[in-house]
């Protein structure tokens, strides 16, 4: 049995083999500390297993990165995964343990017991506007302290929000395969999904942190009408997310306060500079557009019905099942520039 490399402790684990669609069932193996136990999900960068720790009997979720990865790879998802390891968030999942196994790197993360907001809310799916405007607020508020701290997400979309304990909204995958989406090309067919989310900029090659705030429009758009601002094929809606411009949301839902309708449309804006100045005043700016009814009257506050924060705690990790999809796109984390 192998080694892997965790600071300085090297653990026996068995790790995937690299090559083919299909990875190899590693259930019943241990990695680091935890025995795997269940295979959770598999994609194009990697497969998620449900582990239990060995001495604890807790449970996490473990990511193992397919590889093998040269040495230059594995030096950047190490930095990368220091970072992620390193934010503390009530809306972000946390990373607990990472390592690398020959060349294969791993991470073991905290559970997400009620799946995804894309499992829970399909394609298709009308929100209330109440429901949208709590959902923003938890992931505008995670990618705030994330933006403060020069990281920028890259991949937002529902299969990347998991509904936590008292089903708080966490966000995962700050662009784990940074460093295999840089050395391994993928066809742009393949990132269809995750295209309908990405700002002009971003299609063109340049990120910011309001690259951030537009695919958060996006999901507002899609959770309040239903639909997302642009479908087709892959290079339809490439061209339409940088050339065109969506219909109108009160087209679609009469019913929406105006005001809802113009904060969404700015955070849609083509040019970064026309968007808030930041993706918490966005959400600050739909929440009081909820305020309005349809004619514009401004009407009372509704009572909250989410939970903001979830306190930290040293008693293991909480237990569930998880989802996490794969990002087939290069949409890491970075420091801003």
């Amino acid at each position: 049995m192998q080694t892997s490399q965790r600071g300085n402790t090297r653990l026996p684990i068995a790790m995937p083999q690299a090559g083919g669609s299909q990875m190899p069932d590693h259930v019943g193996q241990q990695l680091g500390s935890y025995q795997l136990i269940q295979m959770l999900g598999q994609g194009q960068w990697g497969s998620v297993y449900l582990g239990e720790h060995v001495h604890l009997r807790t449970q996490a979720a473990i990511k193992l990165l397919h590889g093998p990865w040269d040495e230059r790879e594995v030096e950047g998802f190490l930095g990368e995964a220091r970072t992620l390891a390193s934010l503390r968030h009530p809306h972000i999942v946390r990373v607990l343990d990472f390592g690398v196994q020959q060349g294969t790197p791993f991470l073991v993360m905290e559970y997400a017991p009620g799946g995804t907001l894309r499992q829970l809310h399909p394609k298709g799916m009308r929100l209330p506007l109440q429901t949208v405007v709590a959902y923003l607020k938890q992931v505008a508020f995670a990618l705030q302290y994330a933006h403060d701290q020069r990281l920028i997400h890259r991949d937002l979309k529902p299969e990347n929000l998991l509904l936590g304990h008292d089903r708080q909204v966490w966000l995962c995958d700050f662009g784990l395969a940074v460093v295999a989406h840089s050395a391994r090309s993928q066809p742009v067919q393949q990132t269809a999904g995750t295209l309908a989310y990405m700002a002009p900029e971003q299609l063109r090659g340049h990120v910011t942190a309001a690259s951030d705030q537009y695919a958060l429009g996006v999901l507002a758009y899609e959770w309040l009408t239903g639909s997302r601002p642009f479908s087709g094929s892959s290079i339809q809606v490439a061209v339409q997310q940088t050339l065109a411009s969506p219909s109108l949301l009160r087209e679609k839902v009469p019913t929406l306060p105006p005001l809802v309708e113009r904060v969404v449309m700015r955070a849609l804006a083509k040019d970064p500079d026309a968007r808030f100045p930041t993706i918490e005043a966005f959400a600050r700016a739909l929440e009081e557009g909820s305020l309005e009814d349809a004619t514009g009257r401004t009407m009372p506050a509704p009572e909250a019905h989410y939970v903001t924060a979830r306190p930290s705690s040293s008693r293991g990790l909480p237990s569930g099942t998880i989802t996490l999809l794969f990002t087939d796109i290069e949409g890491s984390t970075r420091l801003l520039q």
